[in-house]
């Protein structure tokens, strides 16, 4: 089971204003800690939403849309992703994420299970996706 951890984005981190040592050495301590353990798969922060765009999808045309976004807390700061045995496995870990922007800031994390391709029906779309080597298999 492949889990992602989303970090939600702040005032702070949208202004692209890096984290401080203290929180960075938490940060690589906790990935450490899930590399040991064989779960973790990948794990980056993102630059502000200001060198992003979005692509909005509508009665068949597609408009860019430049950064930045107004709303932070629908934004989203960073991601892990673990490939873990169980949900509970899953909890475990997120509950010993450090705080993302800091102790002392309010912040929020999101985890959502990732699907597998297993989870689909039998296709040649699905087979197409597999010859791809997309990562929607189980490898743990």
């Amino acid at each position: 089971m492949r889990y992602m951890i989303i970090v939600k984005a702040s005032q702070q981190s949208e202004t692209g204003v890096m984290p401080e040592e203290k929180l960075m050495a938490a940060m690589a301590d906790y990935h450490e800690q899930l590399a040991k353990a064989g779960v973790l798969l990948d794990a980056s922060g993102l630059q502000p939403s200001a060198k992003g765009w979005r692509i909005r999808y509508s009665a068949g045309k597609r408009m860019v849309i430049d950064g930045p976004f107004a709303e932070t807390k629908e934004l989203v700061a960073g991601y892990t992703i673990i490939q873990v045995r169980s949900r509970e496995e899953a909890l475990e870990w997120t509950r010993r994420f450090p705080a993302p922007h800091g102790d002392d800031v309010e912040a929020e994390i999101e985890v959502r299970q990732m699907y597998e391709l297993e989870d689909f029906a039998p296709s040649p779309a699905v087979e197409q996706f597999r010859e791809l080597g997309i990562r929607g298999e189980s490898v743990r």
